[in-house]
């Protein structure tokens, strides 16, 4: 006996909710996705690869006839890039967004740890040292901007303290933070150089005996106040052609105050 067959009806269109219209006339700046933790890989000024871990928010703007947006879009550009990232993508990435989402602006936060092998400055014992960077964009039919941004912890040592004092000198560990605009390529490994130089000392991930004996002269053989901080990091920023617009502050730790150092500098060179 022949068993019946029955011809399946073709599915049904699934509504598109989110592209309804909507009535309340009012448009939103920014809508998408938030606090994405995403594998990306960096390139690096050595020419490897380095692979990190990024927090990553990325919106568009609605205009106000539109309900929603399609945030799995963002979502499907975004694997579609994460494997090999520099600063010279994030545009490029923004304007597909805005392309394939109809969007006016695009922007995107990303905010990841990244790790410099450093020697020690004697034994040149190795140790990873990790920084933390955030590359943000935005794009729109009228402009694209990009900041790079990298913070760098450092040692800073009170000119006060040395001057007046018969034994030693109060140091401290400061976070030095730069934001820059820039043309061309700027390394994550030249503006964290940079931005050491400007300190009293670095800091590592591995030190010796003989090691800690130099940080700690070359720390009070250069003493500097916060202030002095960002007035170095100033300088040698308006030396660096790549560099076209910054905003940099240094806030220091202190050992023996209730309270932290604070000194800020923005400045553009265009």
């Amino acid at each position: 006996m022949k068993t019946a067959t029955t011809t399946p009806h073709p599915p049904s269109p699934i509504p598109d909710v989110q592209g309804a219209a909507d009535v309340r006339n009012v448009p939103i700046n920014k809508v998408g996705v938030k606090a994405i933790r995403y594998p990306i890989t960096l390139k690096q000024a050595c020419g490897g690869d380095q692979h990190t871990i990024a927090t990553i928010n990325l919106y568009v703007s609605l205009p106000k006839h539109k309900k929603g947006t399609h945030m799995s879009r963002l979502l499907e550009i975004l694997n579609k890039h994460h494997r090999t990232m520099t600063p010279s993508q994030i545009i490029p990435i923004l304007r597909e967004v805005r392309t394939k989402l109809d969007a006016a602006d695009a922007h995107i936060e990303m905010e990841f740890p990244y790790f410099i092998e450093k020697s020690a400055p004697v034994t040149g014992t190795k140790g990873l040292m990790d920084y933390l960077c955030t590359f943000e964009g935005t794009s729109n039919s009228n402009s694209d901007d990009f900041i790079m941004t990298v913070r760098a912890p450092a040692t800073s040592l009170c000119p006060c303290s040395r001057d007046i004092s018969d034994r030693g000198a109060h140091n401290q560990r400061c976070a030095i933070t730069a934001k820059v605009r820039m043309k061309g390529l700027l390394w994550i490994e030249d503006l964290v150089k940079i931005m050491e130089s400007a300190a009293s000392a670095p800091v590592y991930a591995v030190l010796k005996r003989p090691d800690e004996k130099y940080v700690t002269e070359q720390a009070f053989d250069n003493p500097k106040f916060v202030e002095d901080i960002i007035r170095d990091l100033a300088v040698a920023l308006n030396k660096e052609d790549r560099v076209l617009w910054y905003a940099i502050e240094s806030e220091n730790f202190e050992s023996i105050h209730n309270h932290n150092a604070y000194a800020m500098i923005e400045h553009d060179k265009r």
